[in-house]
């Protein structure tokens, strides 16, 4: 299938009066259009500095970053960010609003996906007057609004509780798959990754470099967590990817 998206060396670090921190080093992987990549790594590796630079926010120092088509790019963070005096659908529709795009197709697009995904019924409550999953899933009904070609994910489950996060991430996951976007998960769960995404990259400690590569495949749709936990992919899957992180951790810590 054709690369949506290129990484070619990608190189960062940050810079301040005490010196220069490198933050990644070398990256170079792919996406292929309506993949779900997950990306996982020790905490402070440089995960959410490798999304900032998918969506434009940072500036590369060294390497290439090509997209396969001039597709736009929809990012939704760790928080809902949803602003509480508007409505649901107020909310939903701030993106169409700030690029002037307000038409009755894209209108009658977002009422189909609040129809869609259960929120229809509550468009016109404030968001405090929802659970804190149906606020996801309102943000991501914004951040698929406009359409864009690549979903970027930064730990967009990590403020529920571990019940609501555990549905919520593969009612999303399963959104996500059904529309056939191209999507990118930043995540610390490895249970999350192993659930969702297509393929899983392991990031190393920073500088962060791409230590290994896991596709996922099961026999079975992904509609229920709890059946694909209780798979033997699953188990062997999550295995594969804690030995990486664990013997990165090791290596760190057997490190003057």
């Amino acid at each position: 299938m054709q690369a949506l998206l290129s990484l070619e060396n990608i190189t960062y670090s940050y810079h301040n009066l005490n010196g220069e921190t490198p933050a990644l080093s070398d990256i170079t992987f792919h996406v292929t259009e309506g993949e779900f990549l997950a990306i996982v790594g020790p905490s402070g590796c440089g995960k959410s500095t490798l999304l900032s630079i998918i969506a434009g926010l940072l500036e590369p120092e060294s390497g290439t970053l090509a997209f396969g088509s001039s597709s736009s790019i929809g990012y939704m963070l760790q928080h809902d960010h949803l602003f509480e005096w508007r409505t649901i659908y107020q909310n939903v529709i701030l993106g169409l609003e700030l690029n002037k795009a307000l038409t009755k197709e894209n209108i009658d697009y977002v009422l189909q996906l609040l129809n869609d995904y259960g929120l229809y019924a509550f468009k016109d409550k404030k968001p405090s007057e929802l659970s804190g999953g149906m606020r996801q899933r309102a943000a991501l009904i914004r951040t698929m609004a406009i359409r864009p070609g690549l979903l970027l994910l930064d730990e967009p489950f990590s403020a529920l509780d571990f019940q609501t996060r555990m549905t919520v991430s593969v009612d999303i996951g399963n959104i996500i798959r059904n529309t056939g976007k191209t999507a990118i998960l930043i995540t610390h769960d490895l249970s999350e990754a192993v659930t969702l995404a297509d393929r899983v990259l392991v990031l190393s400690g920073r500088p962060a470099t791409v230590k290994y590569e896991l596709p996922i495949h099961y026999d079975m749709e992904r509609t229920s967590p709890l059946l694909i936990r209780n798979t033997n992919a699953y188990q062997t899957y999550f295995n594969l990817l804690w030995k990486e992180l664990s013997d990165d951790l090791a290596d760190k810590e057997t490190k003057p």
